[in-house]
């Protein structure tokens, strides 16, 4: 349960000013087994094999592509944030000075990664006692992750031949960019923000066309591919008033 910021600041000191990290401090890491980022790294591999073994056996019929699609979903950042919030993982969590001052409690972020190393503890743990390790998460798993979302993913199977329901949002854009011809669809990163070990990436999602750059949306996340999902979720759901601005802009100057 310790963040790499509380290692950290316990070996360098809490930092005076929050600011994005010098570049030279970008690369510093605490020595392994310090943090709980081991952990975290292990817990994700065995909750992938726990997720897909359960999709294999509850839905026989999908393909590769539609299992991937699955599974993407369940393990989500945001899913293992709730996880992690079902657990009551953020109060436990031993977090630095500037994690906490950013809330780190509740950022889905660490609440996710916190829930992937208490996986990889269960695993340890249930191993050492000569029980089956991978048995133990896949129960997590069920619990958490597949049983709440089992009948909406079934439901998404059943559409659209099993496919549309489980694109993610940046495909379902792409999807929606093309199929109005609208342009070409592009994700720009414009900001970087906080020290080294809570970062935040801004992107926009950008369309260009007949010469002319529009900012569908802007988004921020704990990584860059996070913040590109949460901008092109919000793209879609403005898309219906971006079109009729558009349509509108068009009569009146025609």
């Amino acid at each position: 349960m310790t963040h790499r910021s509380h290692t950290y600041e316990a070996r360098n000191g809490v930092p005076a000013v929050i600011l994005p990290a010098h570049p030279e401090q970008r690369d510093q890491r605490n020595a392994p087994g310090t943090d709980n980022e081991q952990m975290e790294f292990l817990g994700d591999a065995i909750l992938g094999m726990a997720v897909t073994d359960a999709l294999f056996r509850e839905f026989p019929l999908c393909s590769e592509g539609e299992l991937t699609r699955l599974r993407s979903n369940l393990v989500s950042r945001k899913r293992m944030a709730d996880m992690g919030v079902e657990l009551g993982l953020g109060e436990a969590l031993r977090l630095g000075k500037s994690a906490e001052q950013n809330g780190g409690r509740k950022k889905p972020a660490l609440l996710a990664n916190a829930a992937e190393a208490v996986l990889a503890a269960v695993f340890l743990d249930a191993r050492a006692q000569g029980k089956d390790g991978l048995a133990a998460v896949q129960a997590l798993a069920e619990t958490y992750l597949v049983q709440p979302e089992l009948e909406a993913m079934r439901a998404a199977v059943a559409v659209d031949g099993n496919r549309g329901a489980l694109r993610d949002h940046k495909t379902l854009l792409q999807e929606r960019v093309q199929a109005c011809n609208a342009g070409r669809l592009r994700y720009i990163d414009t900001d970087q923000s906080g020290p080294a070990h809570l970062r935040r990436f801004t992107v926009e999602a950008q369309l260009e066309h007949e010469g002319r750059t529009r900012v569908l949306a802007q988004a921020e996340g704990g990584s860059k591919k996070e913040a590109q999902q949460r901008a092109a979720e919000l793209a879609l759901e403005a898309w219906p008033a971006e079109r009729l601005r558009s349509s509108e802009e068009s009569e009146a100057r025609d």
